[in-house]
């Protein structure tokens, strides 16, 4: 038995029902069912038997002359660009005359009979279909012609959805189209400087997108023979950073740590680092507060920033949906950057958020849960996602693309699941502890549990050299410095490492949004390493260290140039660095012995 729906916007006449039932039994046979309904269309009858759909209303025409019109303006916009001469000069007053000379061709060629399907149950951004049996797995499906969902769930006799837009407005029964097609964001130059929803429409109101690239959100990761060995250095501008943790492009590198410790300063730093250095950069806030992205914003124009990035942007109020989708739109305007040939960094802040809103869908869709509630395919979302980022090898555009994935945790447990996840998807991480925050330490990398798998082969040589042993001195300070509370007398040697150490730390603060050039973390590290800062105070170090720095930049530029170059560290470099300090460390003591600074 076959059921049939017949939508008409008036009710129809006997004798029109005998002829339409004629017809249709003639199509599919006698074994069928005619259900009428009276729906607000605009004239004309709609069809369906829920898997076809035959549209022979006027809207149908309507929309095929929309898209006739919007062809010709295309072709005229193109044919003006590439400044070609037409016969005759067409006008926007010609289209009408244009439409109403082929009007026939257009409304009364071939009937379109659409894949479709029915709305069958809906809640909380989540729609079940009947019918479409022919849908694939990521398909982008048109609901009533003005809202797009996604095909999450293919299963025996239904498909499963998530809505992008008009959430509010979809009931049973409304009619779902397959479009064969998977959803594509607008990619390019013109995303820089811009703020976008994940969908690629634009939220800073200022101008309409323009751009004629369009990209999958979902694509496959580089292959390894289209991979390149990560060699190039991704300076963060932070001395903890590129100094023991060091990150090269093409890299993924997991920024991970409790609540409020810094994680997206960060970030932010290292977007600001990239300036005048060649690198674009894709920052995707999920589920962030509208109040921290617009400080975000805010950062960015002020540090001269903006222009080289994109913001993709998912508020917390905005649907699960549309928080699932915010990375991998992210990571498909990035790609294309990438594609070309040009260097990326993609930050995406915060993928546990991305975890929860997948949670979420998955939940709706009556997935069964697994661990800790979260379904089983969450390392595949991440994965997919973070294997995109490469090094991509010379016949490929010897592009990069560099990930930053943020991930918070509670109570710095590191070993839960979803943090574990991404650790071993990642090329090593970045741990902020909670205590050293406290303490005064900014950034509070935890230098015992951040590591890069990288290593020195993506560092400066100079910074490489200088900082081979740094990491082991710290992390003996650390430990020395918790046996240090439980004994009253401590032997010279020991307090000589606590001081070091001390003065290390000292030397390691770093204000935020301020990222350091080469040749600043170069001189700073030669200090500690050479410990030519010994006989300065801790409560002056940090600004002995600013001004030294602003000495040996006017003092010695052609040194300072071949410094702030990061190749390795000459004799003759050396020399200068050690006659430079001795004479400011003498000045600057001799001021403050006269009772002020310098």
């Amino acid at each position: 038995m076959r059921n049939i729906t017949v939508k008409s916007s008036l009710e129809l006449t006997q004798s029109q029902k005998q002829t339409l039932e004629k017809g249709l039994k003639d199509r599919y046979g006698e074994d069928i069912t005619i259900e009428y309904v009276i729906k607000d269309i605009l004239g004309g009858l709609i069809i369906t038997d829920g898997e076809k759909l035959l549209d022979l209303s006027m809207s149908k025409d309507l929309l095929k002359i929309k898209k006739e019109a919007e062809r010709i303006i295309n072709e005229m916009h193109a044919a003006s660009s590439a400044g070609a001469q037409l016969e005759k000069e067409l006008t926007p007053s010609d289209i009408p005359a244009f439409l109403k000379f082929n009007l026939g061709n257009i409304v009364t060629g071939n009937l379109d009979i659409d894949i479709c399907g029915k709305v069958i149950d809906v809640a909380d951004g989540i729609i079940r279909i009947s019918g479409l049996s022919s849908c694939k797995y990521n398909e982008l499906l048109l609901v009533n012609k003005d809202t797009y969902a996604i095909a999450m769930n293919l299963e025996k006799d239904r498909v499963g959805a998530m809505l992008l837009n008009n959430i509010d407005k979809v009931s049973f029964g409304d009619i779902v189209y397959a479009t064969g097609k998977t959803a594509e964001v607008p990619v390019g130059q013109a995303l820089l400087g811009r703020v976008v929803n994940p969908l690629g429409q634009p939220l800073d109101g200022i101008r309409t997108l323009f751009t004629e690239k369009f990209r999958k959100i979902e694509s496959p990761a580089p292959s390894i023979v289209d991979r390149e060995k990560v060699s190039r250095p991704l300076s963060t501008g932070i001395l903890a950073i590129d100094s023991m943790v060091p990150i090269g492009k093409g890299q993924r590198e997991l920024i991970i740590g409790d609540r409020q410790t810094g994680k997206t300063s960060i970030a932010i730093d290292t977007i600001i680092n990239q300036k005048g250095k060649n690198t674009l950069c894709v920052y995707v806030a999920i589920g962030q507060r509208a109040g921290e992205v617009a400080k975000i914003i805010r950062v960015l124009k002020e540090n001269d920033a903006f222009e080289y990035t994109c913001m993709v942007v998912s508020a917390a109020d905005d649907a699960p949906s549309l928080q699932y989708l915010a990375p991998y739109t992210g990571c498909a305007i990035a790609e294309e950057f990438m594609y070309d040939g040009k260097d990326v960094l993609i930050v995406y802040d915060d993928l546990s958020k991305h975890a929860v809103a997948y949670r979420t869908i998955s939940l709706l869709l009556k997935r069964p849960s697994g661990r800790e509630a979260y379904p089983g395919d969450i390392f595949y979302i991440h994965s997919r996602l973070l294997e995109r980022a490469a090094k991509l090898c010379k016949q490929k555009g010897g592009g990069s693309m560099t990930a930053l994935p943020i991930i918070e945790t509670l109570e710095g447990d590191i070993s839960s699941y979803i943090p574990t996840n991404i650790i071993s998807i990642t090329d090593g991480q970045i741990y902020l502890e909670r205590e050293l925050f406290r303490s005064g330490v900014r950034p509070a990398v935890n230098v015992g549990l951040s590591v890069s798998r990288v290593g020195g082969a993506a560092q400066y040589p100079a910074i490489r050299k200088l900082s081979s042993k740094l990491r082991l001195t710290l992390a003996h300070y650390r430990e020395l410095a918790v046996f240090s509370h439980f004994g009253s007398e401590l032997d010279d040697n020991t307090k000589r490492i606590l001081e070091q150490g001390e003065k290390i730390v000292e030397a390691l603060k770093q204000p935020q949004y301020q990222p350091m050039s080469v040749l600043r973390q170069t001189l700073i590290l030669y200090l500690i390493a050479n410990q030519l800062i010994s006989d300065v105070d801790k409560k002056h170090l940090g600004d002995f260290l600013t001004k030294f720095h602003h000495f040996y930049y006017s003092s010695y530029p052609a040194q300072a140039k071949e410094l702030n170059s990061g190749r390795d560290l000459s004799d003759n470099a050396a020399a200068t660095i050690e006659v430079a300090c001795e004479q400011f460390k003498a000045y600057y003591l001799a001021s403050l012995k006269k009772g002020g600074l310098p």
